[in-house]
């Protein structure tokens, strides 16, 4: 997944010392939720929208430097990394930077997401199955062993919950038959908390999930 070519570069970078104006028109007529503040190049941080009510026009960025957040990633960063650059910074902006630290772009949130939602965990048929067992106790090759050793096709795995020392992992699973698949992950003492091989779940996942809910909706 190439996300690089998300990258956009043509969105507002403001120099630290610039006057504040600008900016409160950018948010005034956007839904952005961070813009970047850069000194000769340098990336510097983000004035948030968040903050808007507290910025007075006529004044520079410098005299608001010490609101400035610093959240980035870089063009090497994996976009699973970048959406949880994302969700931390409760962001639809994230600055690019290159390996000196300078300004590149940004990327969007709703390209990332785009992006993910076209990977085959959602695109290729196949049923859903959500297991959970002890954070200490799971593991990736063991779950996917037990989908290959009952002739399955693991097509993605998402952990959409780690709560009191439980992790809750969910599974798109192809050319199985997933009541077998089930009962090989019980004797293996994970719980079975949904198991579907029906398409219309993963309509509901990208519906009702709180981690895409949350993002898409920003």
């Amino acid at each position: 997944m190439h996300i690089q070519d998300k990258l956009i570069d043509t969105l507002p970078v403001f120099h630290i010392k610039d006057t504040l104006d600008d900016v409160i028109t950018f948010f005034e007529e956007t839904m952005f939720s961070h813009v970047a503040v850069v000194d000769k190049g340098e990336y510097l941080g983000l004035l948030s929208e968040n903050d808007q009510d507290c910025f007075e026009k006529g004044k520079s960025i410098e005299e608001f430097r010490y609101q400035l957040e610093t959240f980035s990633v870089t063009t090497e960063t994996l976009w699973l990394d970048v959406l949880e650059a994302f969700a931390r910074n409760d962001a639809n902006l994230v600055p690019v930077l290159d390996a000196s630290q300078r300004f590149l772009g940004y990327y969007n949130l709703n390209d990332i997401v785009t992006l993910f939602i076209g990977t085959p965990f959602f695109t290729e048929p196949g049923g859903i199955l959500v297991v959970s067992k002890g954070v200490r106790d799971y593991s990736m090759s063991e779950i996917a062993q037990i989908v290959e050793t009952n002739n399955g096709k693991l097509l993605g795995a998402l952990i959409t919950d780690n709560e009191n020392d439980l992790v809750q992992v969910t599974l798109k699973i192809a050319n199985a038959n997933l009541n077998e698949v089930i009962q090989t992950f019980r004797r293996y003492s994970y719980n079975i908390l949904f198991g579907n091989n029906d398409d219309q779940f993963l309509e509901d996942l990208k519906q009702r999930s709180d981690y895409l809910n949350k993002y898409l909706n920003v």
